[in-house]
């Protein structure tokens, strides 16, 4: 029998589901679990959805590293169990739910990276074994929530969409409930600051802004593979993952459903919405890029459009602010520029390359770059209404956080660049 040159070379367990998948499975919901005392809370919300026309899967990954401490390895198992009664008692041939127990996975790569990939490649080998090469694998979390139309919202999107390799789904952390106050405050600040990030990549003029959370995203199994897979970060899996999918071009925003990630705080990785809470509970604050930095880009991406047309084009034929010209000559645009020019026949095939080379990767470096060499952190509600004001919406100065937070969401509920 031959292997699959993808799982030969990529996959990172065998094949862990003995039950075949149902011919018309279109979509596999893949959920990483770890030290999670409320997986029930998840499954419950995917369950309680109203049904699309395929049938789904889902696919829970509970895991710990061999290392892991006598507690999470109990929790991890207490979890196990109640999630496989409650599935027990929910029966329905079109809407199943698998759990992959892996307890003992090598510390040094065991985090969620490694559980998202072992829950994907599982998914994808079931689409192949249908031949559904095309079917749609969904990232969820095991403390997120969703509205009701999600899979349907999923399913629609993707048929209206047959070329799209891959969406971000729209998001809204909860901004009140039982938890402290001070935790609601955070969040409020962290997610403006993923939304004033991407608004204002877009503003610059970057081609490849969207949103990368972990639980939002959603790509298909043959892009999946082709992409080799996903990468065993144990923080910014998502972030790695879905840059190396935006650049194929036809990349979508879902606007018509909601994942609903928990604020909570955690120390499972060193950055993330879990880290930022804990920051702000910690030290009271949040900080965010500096406004600078994205004009600074906008700059740079203006004279690629206007001078990219134009052969043989020397480095120096750009004038740039400080920041990123020093950022540049640190990267050796002059060699990349060579190097672009030597492969483009249009202005069309310059742009494409350019920002292959200058991709989402880059593009958060130069951003780390200015706010530590040149212009330092700024205050999130700060930045935000700034950006608001070049783009036309000011908000009055009285604007709360909230207030701004809710503006950024009508632009990206909407779809809109700002």
């Amino acid at each position: 029998m031959t292997i699959d040159p993808y799982y030969a070379r990529f996959g990172a367990l065998e094949p862990q589901i003995a039950v075949p998948a149902r011919s018309d499975v279109g979509l596999i919901v893949v959920i990483p679990c770890y030290n999670e005392p409320n997986l029930r809370a998840s499954l419950e919300a995917l369950w309680s959805c109203l049904r699309p026309g395929c049938a789904v899967e889902v696919i829970t990954v509970i895991n710990s590293a061999s290392d892991a401490s006598a507690e999470i390895v109990s929790q991890n198992q207490k979890t196990l169990d109640e999630a496989q009664r409650w599935a027990e008692s929910r029966q329905d041939p079109r809407f199943t739910f698998h759990f992959l127990h892996c307890p003992a996975l090598p510390p040094k790569q065991a985090g969620v990276g490694l559980a998202r990939k072992i829950g994907m490649d599982e998914a994808a080998r079931r689409f192949d074994a249908i031949r559904r090469p095309n079917g749609v694998i969904v990232c969820f979390d095991a403390d997120s929530l969703c509205e009701s139309n999600y899979l349907c919202a999923i399913e629609q999107h993707f048929e209206q969409d047959p070329r799209t390799p891959g969406c971000s789904i729209y998001f809204e952390h909860p901004l009140e409930g039982d938890l402290p106050a001070q935790v609601y405050e955070a969040i409020t600040l962290y997610e403006l600051h993923l939304r004033y990030y991407v608004q204002a990549l877009r503003f610059a003029g970057f081609p490849y802004a969207y949103h990368t959370i972990g639980s939002s995203m959603v790509v298909r199994a043959n892009v999946y593979k082709k992409q080799g897979g996903m990468n065993k970060r144990q923080a910014g899996e998502d972030f790695y993952f879905l840059h190396k999918v935006i650049p194929l071009g036809g990349f979508t925003d879902l606007t018509t459903t909601r994942v609903i990630p928990s604020p909570r705080c955690s120390d499972r990785v060193p950055f993330g919405t879990g880290k930022a809470i804990g920051d702000f509970l910690e030290s009271g604050e949040l900080k965010t890029y500096p406004l600078e930095a994205f004009l600074d880009l906008q700059s740079l991406f203006t004279q690629v459009r206007t001078l990219g047309s134009k052969t043989f084009l020397p480095s120096s034929a750009f004038e740039l602010p400080r920041a990123i010209s020093s950022y540049l000559e640190e990267q050796e645009f002059g060699k990349a520029l060579e190097e672009i020019e030597s492969n483009t026949a249009s202005a069309a095939t310059f742009q494409k390359r350019f920002f292959g080379w200058f991709n989402g990767f880059q593009v958060m470096k130069f951003v780390h770059f200015a706010r530590d060499t040149f212009y330092g952190e700024r205050v999130i509600p700060v930045e935000a209404r700034k950006l608001l004001e070049l783009m036309n919406q000011p908000m009055d100065e009285t604007a709360s956080v909230r207030e701004l937070l809710l503006r950024y969401r009508l632009a990206d509920r909407h779809g809109t660049r700002m």
